[in-house]
């Protein structure tokens, strides 16, 4: 004999389910983001370090 499910199967209706969220441009993400970060690098002295790694960089490859 066949088994009977008299409760909720826990599938929810296509009209229930939650739909993804669209993505977001990069530039639009770059836009958020930038403000944030040249705030963070003035007050935190960032550039000067950020001058001095690229410069290391550049030593290692031997530029």
């Amino acid at each position: 004999m066949a088994t009977q499910v008299t409760g909720p199967t826990g599938r929810r209706p296509a009209s229930a389910r939650r739909r993804a969220a669209p993505t977001r441009h990069p530039v639009v993400a770059l836009a958020m983001a930038l403000p944030c970060a040249v705030l963070l690098v003035m007050l935190f002295g960032g550039w000067e370090q950020m001058a001095t790694q690229a410069q290391a960089v550049a030593d290692l490859i031997g530029h």
